[in-house]
């Protein structure tokens, strides 16, 4: 047979013989009347890890196991493979003289990628090593394609996301990224519920797109014969439920926004939204510290975790800052002492080197761009950062002792946003009136301005009670619990661009 080599650098030929050489023991399986892909069930008793941590108990005991051939060894009177499956490797040990001699002849003509059920019992070799004897080897199915070469797995990152199945068989690291995502949702889900919160699922398409600022992606209802667009947040709708009494409300749900692709932006992402009635901002920032802090410890059994070049602090009790003060900590300047003048803080951001091109020269906007462009990616320790201006928070609430300023926060660790939260805007006359403006950005040619949603406004006018809000997305904090620079390794299927 053709030596299989690394997929993405065997020359053609060498490709072609072994794809060639796959089917044509396809074939002659049929051919025999065993054909694998006819096999619908196979009875596992046993996972690999399992065998590893109770090997004194099993030693000497039957076990069934199923999984993946990933290597081969020996292949003479005795044989030596390892067999993958979702919980790790095992090696598996076959003689040809403890076995039927078909079967054995058989099995030596496995491939590597082939997925076999094996019943044997545990015991250790001479050399120590962990292992199943096999008895009955069973082929349940055949692969067609060979793997990477193993000692190099598959590098490419591009191939990687593309082909994530073969990411996942042949690099482990990228297994566990997504064992810690999916860990890290059990855990808030667990803690939330624990707080008296109801899950709950909302809308993905609807006739408006609101409730952030971002460019939506437009579909066509055939039926309704109406535009339609997918979400770019669920909060307009959770809201509305906490106006029908619900009082404690999350969902966590797959967001779509039309924009571009980074390492850090994704066109369709998950979050997590939650609402609680009687809270306000200090309420929300308690729930996403504890959420944070206490994934890592479950997961890690640490708070400290390696991300971007940092090692991260989430030990509770995160730093607080208003942004105003933030600015005048790492940037000197002062926008206090001129709230409210837009001619003296649109001067105190340009003499801090801030480019106002295309923003709207108000005191608040000043202030926002001046923390964005030279504060933001400063704070590498987890940092809440709240007050924000009232220009930049349409759906937050004006801060009872700051008519310039809302009660909102966002989180930031390593320079990124982990989180925004407000203390909700109730007031269906001042909501409304927020809407209007941004639906005059938005007939201005701002793509990313919220609609117009008076049955939103409507619902405020039966009263909405004071009411804390946060979302934060599952990816990105996903990346900060794997320790990975790029949202595409905590994504199993990423938004990628055809391949011509």
């Amino acid at each position: 047979m053709a030596e299989e080599k690394n997929v993405n650098t065997a020359p053609e030929q060498d490709l072609s013989e072994i794809l060639k050489v796959r089917r044509e023991k396809l074939k002659a399986l049929q051919d025999a009347g065993r054909d694998p892909f006819t096999v619908t069930r196979f009875d596992v008793t046993h996972h690999t890890q399992d065998i590893r941590d109770n090997f004194d108990a099993l030693e000497g005991k039957p076990v069934s196991i199923a999984g993946r051939l990933m290597s081969k060894r020996g292949m003479g009177k005795v044989s030596f493979c390892d067999l993958q499956d979702k919980t790790g490797r095992l090696q598996l040990y076959a003689r040809r003289d403890e076995m039927d001699e078909e079967a054995y002849n058989e099995f030596k003509k496995y491939d590597i990628g082939d997925i076999v059920g094996v019943n044997g019992e545990v015991f250790r070799t001479q050399r120590g090593e962990m292992s199943v004897r096999c008895k009955e080897v069973t082929l349940l199915s055949k692969s067609l394609q060979p793997l990477p070469e193993k000692f190099h797995g598959l590098t490419d990152k591009e191939i990687r996301y593309r082909q994530r199945y073969v990411d996942l068989i042949v690099n482990p690291e990228s297994k566990r990224n997504f064992e810690i995502r999916s860990k890290f949702v059990s855990y808030l889900r667990r803690y939330l519920d624990s707080l008296g919160f109801m899950e709950v699922e909302t809308p993905v398409l609807s006739p408006i797109a609101g409730g952030a600022n971002a460019r939506p992606f437009i579909t066509h209802h055939n039926a309704l014969d109406i535009d339609m667009y997918m979400r770019i947040a669920t909060e307009l709708h959770l809201k509305r439920l906490i106006v029908g009494g619900m009082e404690r409300v999350y969902e966590v749900g797959r967001i779509f926004r039309n924009e571009g692709m980074d390492t850090k932006h994704n066109p369709e992402f998950t979050t997590c939204e939650l609402y609680q009635a009687y809270t306000n901002l200090e309420g929300m920032m308690d729930i996403l510290e504890n959420i944070l802090s206490g994934a890592a410890k479950e997961i890690h059994g640490t708070y400290k975790v390696q991300w971007l070049g940092n090692e991260v602090d989430l030990t509770p009790g995160f730093r607080r800052l208003t942004m105003a003060d933030a600015v005048k900590e790492y940037v000197g300047v002062d926008f206090m002492a001129c709230e409210g003048d837009a001619e003296k803080g649109v001067a105190l951001a340009k003499s801090a080197g801030v480019d106002m091109d295309g923003v709207d020269k108000t005191w608040g906007n000043a202030l926002y761009e001046t923390f964005d462009q030279k504060v933001e990616e400063k704070l590498v320790q987890p940092t809440f950062i709240t007050m924000y201006p009232v220009e930049v928070s349409p759906l937050a609430k004006r801060s009872p002792s700051d008519h310039y300023l809302t009660e909102r926060y966002e989180l930031f660790v390593c320079g990124c946003e982990m989180g925004n939260a407000f203390s909700e805007l109730n007031d269906p006359i001042d909501q409304y009136e927020r809407f209007r403006a941004q639906a005059i950005k938005r007939a201005n040619g701002d793509e990313e301005a919220d609609m117009m949603d008076e049955d939103f406004v409507l619902a405020l006018e039966y009263g909405m009670p004071p009411t804390g809000g946060l979302g934060f997305g599952i990816d990105r904090c996903a990346m900060m619990l794997c320790g990975t620079d790029s949202i595409r390794d905590v994504i199993l299927f990423p938004t990628m661009k055809p391949l011509e």
